[in-house]
């Protein structure tokens, strides 16, 4: 009797054992902590895959746990690395095009985004990302604005003479053709320059405005509003084999998974930036807004900058920003 028992538990734990091991596993990863926004988009995305029970499981690997933040592209593209959530400006190196993801005056604001993802200029995009061997499962954007150590900006003539910290070169070369000096470093080193007089203004992520406690440092913000200079794509990405690979119910809840994080995360970018404005009004920092007028005068400039040496640099590059710009 003892005997059957034992054998039936072994069985018990064979057919578990061979449950689990059918399942298909996705390792995801991203640089990000588990309250960031990318995050959550990711977890959303696996919640959802595994309440549809498809025998498909996503393990997320965040914090730059897996790899390192500018090295994830490559290995998602050779087969090592099954999904990514990354700026795609990372992959730059290896596909210039990806450059335009980055690019001052590019975005207007979040529903502007919207259509852009959904635009030829990103097909244009995700056919380059097909030769990578990627494709695009949620796409997003999220916004950032300006802050001034003694003084407001919102137009081109603002940073003038100062020290400023952009996010990305196109900003770098944009910002220098306005006659700011530049100081690049990470976001993580705002607060310390803008402490010891290093900068006296910079360009970042309204998430990284707040988590990084820049409003401590600054006597003015100019927020994404209505408008906004500072965009960046930063989309849910998968290997296209391994998707390809799997079962037409796995790929079907994958793709439905991801629809339902799209537009979680379209809502959240849009939270986060009136979020931001709250956190620096609270501290007592002055608020600024950027104007329809403002936008123009910044993009203005930067065609004569970062647009011009773009296209000089890409093969194909006037073709795409005006697929780009061509978007209302």
């Amino acid at each position: 009797m003892k005997f059957k028992s034992l054998t039936a538990a072994a069985i018990a734990t064979c057919v578990a054992a061979a449950s689990t091991v059918s399942a298909e596993t996705l390792r995801l990863s991203h640089q990000w902590s588990n309250k960031d926004v990318r995050h959550q988009v990711a977890q959303m995305v696996a919640d959802e895959v595994a309440a549809a029970d498809v025998d498909l499981e996503i393990q997320i690997f965040g914090s730059k746990s897996l790899f390192k933040p500018r090295e994830q592209y490559r290995p998602l593209s050779r087969g090592q690395l099954d999904m990514t959530v990354l700026p795609l400006s990372y992959a730059g190196g290896q596909q210039p095009a990806f450059n335009l993801t980055l690019m001052p005056g590019m975005v207007k604001n979040h529903d502007h985004a919207a259509r852009l993802s959904e635009s030829p200029f990103m097909e244009a995009l995700e056919e380059k990302m097909a030769d990578d061997d990627v494709m695009v499962l949620v796409h997003g954007y999220l916004a950032g604005g300006f802050v001034g150590k003694d003084k407001c900006i919102t137009k081109p003539q603002d940073v003038q003479g100062l020290q400023t910290r952009a996010a990305g070169k196109a900003f770098e070369q944009m910002l220098a053709g306005a006659g700011a000096s530049i100081a690049s470093m990470a976001s993580s080193e705002i607060y310390n320059a803008m402490q010891t007089g290093v900068l006296t203004a910079a360009n970042t992520s309204s998430s990284s405005f707040v988590s990084y406690r820049i409003y401590e440092q600054v006597s003015c913000y100019t927020p994404a509003g209505d408008v906004a200079l500072w965009f960046m794509y930063q989309p849910l990405l998968m290997n296209k084999s391994r998707f390809d690979a799997l079962t037409p119910e796995q790929q079907q809840t994958l793709l439905g998974a991801s629809a339902k994080a799209q537009a979680f995360y379209l809502e959240e970018a849009k939270k986060q930036d009136a979020a931001s404005e709250q956190v620096f009004r609270d501290a007592g920092v002055e608020i600024a807004q950027m104007s329809a007028e403002d936008f123009e005068a910044w993009r203005a400039l930067a065609q004569e900058t970062s647009y011009a040496k773009f296209v000089s640099e890409v093969e194909g590059g006037q073709e795409l920003l005006d697929m780009a710009l061509a978007v209302d």
